[in-house]
């Protein structure tokens, strides 16, 4: 089977596509033949060097999410079966033509959702879930702050808060203006036209997708009281006393049933991932690129 896999951390130029043995599946696990996998800022961070913070052992296999069916099921398994289309999230090595999971890690892909899009639900959805309910504990009626509206993340976000009902103010560029206000934002504000801060306030909750100074001036867009959670930044200093809010930094974990949770809403047509581009396996490392520059407008996949 191909798989994309690093040997050292560094640029594109570290990441190699070649020929490994299929994997066998243990007790409790399924082997998948992927179909297509989502690609995600994490992936070229490993790449760059997150991986040793994180605690991996070179070499190590990239890829984040994916979709597709499984081939074979371990001992134990009695959930999955052959031929049953599923999707997910893993640590590491879904830009593989096949991959082992835990069977506990794995849902079944949305009926209706085409693969690409089904690539693209995995990780940026459950990034959001857990960021937006689980950790921030919103709830319908309240009022939303979503930085990075426009990124893999954001879009979903916006969705499925308009999903839960409450009220999305969302940032994004002059560029991505439509784009955001088509998802269902109630509000959109252009930073690039003016200091966000300035025209933003009383939010609830702020979910931060973009960290830096975004980050910093998102704090007084907030009512006293109200929540931060950030998926990118580190929180530090004393912005949260001073400003009379809680901050949280929500670290993504795969969960099978907050999959089944946003599956069931890609089914009823609420929450349609919004794809920028497409790559060949072949391509990763030009898809690597366009997720590291910052500019997509959405999920970027990849084909098997």
């Amino acid at each position: 089977m191909l798989t994309t896999y690093i040997e050292e951390y560094g640029p594109n130029s570290v990441v190699h596509l070649s020929e490994a043995e299929r994997p066998v599946p243990r007790a409790g696990e399924v082997l998948v033949r992927v179909l297509a996998a989502g690609v995600n800022p994490v992936d070229w961070k490993i790449r760059s060097g997150a991986g040793a913070r994180m605690g991996m052992t070179l070499p190590i296999r990239l890829g984040s999410e994916y979709v597709g069916i499984v081939e074979q099921t371990g001992e134990g398994v009695t959930n999955f079966s052959a031929g049953d289309e599923v999707f997910g999230m893993v640590k590491t090595g879904a830009f593989s033509e096949y991959l082992t999971v835990p069977a506990v890690d794995i849902a079944r892909k949305p009926e209706g959702l085409g693969l690409k899009k089904a690539a693209a639900l995995p990780l940026a959805g459950t990034t959001a879930w857990q960021a937006m309910f689980d950790e921030a504990g919103l709830v319908e009626g309240q009022r939303l702050l979503i930085t990075g509206a426009s990124g893999g993340v954001g879009t979903l976000a916006v969705q499925l808060a308009k999903a839960a009902g409450a009220h999305v103010t969302a940032l994004c560029s002059t560029r991505n203006i439509d784009l955001v206000r088509g998802l269902g934002a109630d509000e959109v504000v252009d930073y690039t036209a003016c200091r966000f801060e300035d025209f933003v306030h009383d939010m609830d909750v702020v979910f931060d997708t973009v960290g830096a100074e975004t980050f910093q001036q998102a704090f007084a867009t907030l009512r006293r009281g109200g929540v931060m959670v950030t998926v990118v930044a580190f929180p530090e200093g004393d912005e949260a006393a001073r400003y009379g809010v809680t901050v949280k930094r929500s670290f993504t974990a795969s969960n099978a049933e907050t999959l089944g949770r946003i599956g069931a809403l890609a089914e009823a047509g609420k929450l349609v991932p919004r794809i920028e581009r497409t790559f060949g396996l072949s391509e990763v490392k030009d898809a690597l690129e366009l997720s590291e520059n910052g500019r997509a407008r959405g999920k970027i996949v990849l084909t098997m």
